[in-house]
């Protein structure tokens, strides 16, 4: 009986204090009285969890704040350089990684782009993007707390990517080849699900609790944000509807499937439909080069993008009639062609979203440029790290 009230009571105090430290994150500066106050708690109890989170350095003590009457108050502040975490964005055809502070300041960050390349090519890729991110983060009382990588493929709640067909990887154990070469916690989430905490905690997301964020690049990934938490299903598989059927008996796609609604909806499809039309003559085409035609004035390559993002539009509403969300988020490559996607996206919402569902919906580009996915999983890890849930709390600041 002992043993189980001695259990209880560390439980509530880890509870408390993960409460007192979470509070100081979001409202900081921030008084022992204060949070008392807004917590619930007793102002014994927090003074108890304040003194063990200045002698774990996780918090600092600054110049008195401003009186209600009495004693100016010490001011309590997170100390968001106690250590740092790694966010990786292992895309198709690149390789994004960051450091960041353990509020989601970027310190550092390494891009690689490559083609085709091989598991074991890919692997050696991002040993050296996290060995150089790590070698390069200044001094701190933690050092490296957690890396987080997102992956374009389902991966399940052990960190293993069941697939990743347009990586051609398959079973991958990826979460512990890394826990064994770099011996701290490793976050291994679907790039889309990153990405997608990633626009809730710091981008677009901020003030919307239902949002679905649509990673368009060489392949679609979906992330779900649903009354304001990350949503990945029983096992971990949800947000594969860059595979949903919008093309009954069409293309084959390397999943298996026929019709995908990424083989006419992505970076990939883009570029494909340019290398048949040979709109750069004779050379293998990049969205920069179409980018640069539709910025020229390039006929085909507006109707290119046009033509894309009519298909965005298809698939955006298959998942606005399931889901009934706040906001929709389109993020990754095809963020950059919103001057010509935005409009043929919109008339095809127009024309097939029921018409009650269309009041209230806001489509948004990506605030975060590049960095969606590798700031939500780096997030993930800071939070794993401080034993804190911000993201349904960030609602609230």
């Amino acid at each position: 009986m002992e043993t189980n009230q001695t259990w209880n009571q560390y439980v509530v105090k880890k509870g408390n204090k993960s409460i007192v430290l979470e509070k100081i994150i979001q409202s900081s500066p921030i008084s022992r009285a204060d949070i008392a106050q807004q917590t619930g708690l007793n102002k014994g109890t927090v003074s108890s969890l304040v003194s063990e989170l200045l002698d774990e350095q996780l918090i600092y003590e600054s110049g008195p704040g401003e009186s209600s009457g009495g004693r100016r108050p010490v001011m309590l502040l997170f100390n968001q350089v106690a250590g740092y975490s790694i966010g990786i964005d292992l895309g198709v055809n690149y390789l994004l990684g960051i450091l960041v502070d353990l509020q989601g300041n970027i310190v550092n960050e390494k891009k690689i782009n490559y083609n085709q390349l091989t598991y074991e090519e890919i692997e050696n890729k991002l040993f050296e993007v996290v060995d150089q991110l790590t070698a390069s983060a200044p001094p701190s009382p933690y050092g490296i707390v957690g890396i987080g990588i997102g992956v374009p493929g389902t991966v399940n709640n052990q960190g293993e990517v069941m697939l990743a067909p347009n990586l051609g990887w398959k079973n991958v154990h990826l979460k512990s080849i890394l826990e064994r070469k770099y011996d701290i916690p490793i976050t291994i989430v679907n790039e889309a699900n990153a990405g997608a905490y990633g626009e809730k905690r710091y981008g677009a997301g901020l003030k919307h609790n239902n949002i679905i964020y649509i990673s368009a690049g060489i392949g679609i990934g979906v992330g779900l944000i649903l009354d304001g938490n990350l949503y990945t299903g029983s096992q971990g598989f949800s947000g594969e509807l860059g595979h949903m059927t919008v093309q009954v008996n069409g293309k084959k796609c390397r999943c298996g499937n026929e019709g995908c609604w990424e083989l006419y909806a992505s970076e990939q499809a883009l570029l494909n439909q340019a290398q048949e039309l040979d709109l750069v003559n004779g050379k293998e085409c990049q969205l920069d080069d179409l980018l640069e035609l539709a910025k020229d004035g390039d006929k085909q390559a507006i109707e290119l993008f046009q033509k894309v993002g009519d298909y965005l539009g298809v698939g955006i509403n298959n998942i606005i009639n399931i889901f009934n969300p706040d906001q929709i988020v389109i993020g990754n490559q095809l963020a950059a062609t919103k001057e010509w996607i935005l409009d043929p996206l919109n008339e095809r919402i127009t024309i097939n979203t029921l018409w009650y569902q269309q009041n209230g919906i806001d489509i948004h580009f990506s605030k975060l440029g590049i960095y969606p996915t590798a700031l939500g999983v780096s997030a993930l890890s800071s939070e794993n790290f401080l034993n804190v849930d911000l993201e349904k709390k960030a609602l609230e600041v």
